[in-house]
């Protein structure tokens, strides 16, 4: 039996009252964004649908501020996707990056100076960082990592709660946006890849005085909630997510908040009939209590 602690609309909206949070990341992290946005307006989950969209021009009541479907839409690392959803008393950002340190990041920091300043940041980059840029990843992926978080923390206050996310597990066979033609030999090892460079951004994070959340370490025995194409996860694994997420934002805050623990076939009747095909039933009874997927 599967249970699974969950944040309700009703607490993450009184969590969050007027406050400004800001996602930065993959797709995995647009996921994130997503899921937030949904959960502060209603009790519900996010449908298949809306899990694998991107680029649209609104999302429940959110908008497309940049990139995506307002420009030319493609796969590579300068891709750009721009989204804020705005209610009377929520504010939430989420800008899609392919590295975690660049000149677009650069003018990301220009925004965060000189515009409101968030609350929450909660972040992660990393598939895309290793994958793309450099087979020798690990020293550019370091050297980036100091500067992001060293220029991040000259410019919020204080008083932001910063996240740094942990990038989940990854498939033993994935496909994925990222993975163009050119580094497909390289995808069985991205796995392993992702275990180091947790290990090095979760360290820097931590010495840089930022909050890190493990959610590789979350999910190794929830694997049944990957999808099929080894890289994202389904609307359950998503709502954990964001109860983690606003969690730990709690405790940081000194906030009391008791989070219900609902059994996994409870919270699985209410997702959307469009995240409840066969193969979607099949996939999700299936148990995998370990990580060793060779």
């Amino acid at each position: 039996m599967e249970m699974m602690k969950r944040v309700s609309h009703q607490q993450a909206s009184q969590l969050l009252h007027n406050m400004f949070v800001v996602v930065l990341g993959d797709s995995i992290q647009r996921g994130v964004y997503k899921d937030l946005v949904l959960l502060l307006q209603k009790e519900e989950f996010l449908s298949n649908k809306q899990l694998k969209s991107k680029a649209k021009m609104s999302f429940e009541q959110d908008r497309l501020v940049e990139g995506g479907s307002l420009n030319f839409m493609h796969n590579g690392t300068g891709y750009k996707e721009v989204r804020q959803f705005q209610s009377a008393h929520h504010l939430v950002r989420f800008y899609f990056v392919t590295r975690v340190y660049s000149p677009y990041m650069q003018s990301i920091f220009d925004d965060l100076r000189n515009g409101l300043k968030p609350d929450v940041i909660i972040f992660n980059s990393c598939v895309w960082d290793i994958s793309r840029y450099n087979s020798s990843w690990l020293d550019n992926y370091k050297e980036n990592l100091h500067m992001f978080f060293a220029e991040l923390r000259g410019i919020v206050p204080k008083e932001t709660l910063v996240i740094w996310n942990l990038t989940m597990p990854l498939g033993k066979t994935i496909k994925g946006g990222f993975l163009v033609p050119e580094i497909e030999h390289r995808a069985s090892l991205l796995r392993y890849d992702v275990i180091e460079a947790n290990f090095y951004s979760g360290t820097l994070a931590d010495a840089y005085g930022m909050d890190v959340l493990d959610l590789h370490f979350h999910f190794r025995f929830s694997l049944q909630h990957r999808t099929a194409d080894g890289v994202h996860w389904n609307a359950l694994a998503h709502r954990k997510i964001t109860s983690l997420l606003l969690e730990h934002s709690a405790q940081a805050w000194g906030v009391v908040m008791p989070l219900a623990v609902v059994e996994h076939t409870e919270v699985a009747a209410q997702l959307p009939a469009s995240g409840n095909s066969k193969a979607a039933k099949r996939h999700a009874l299936r148990r995998n209590y370990s990580y060793r997927e060779d």
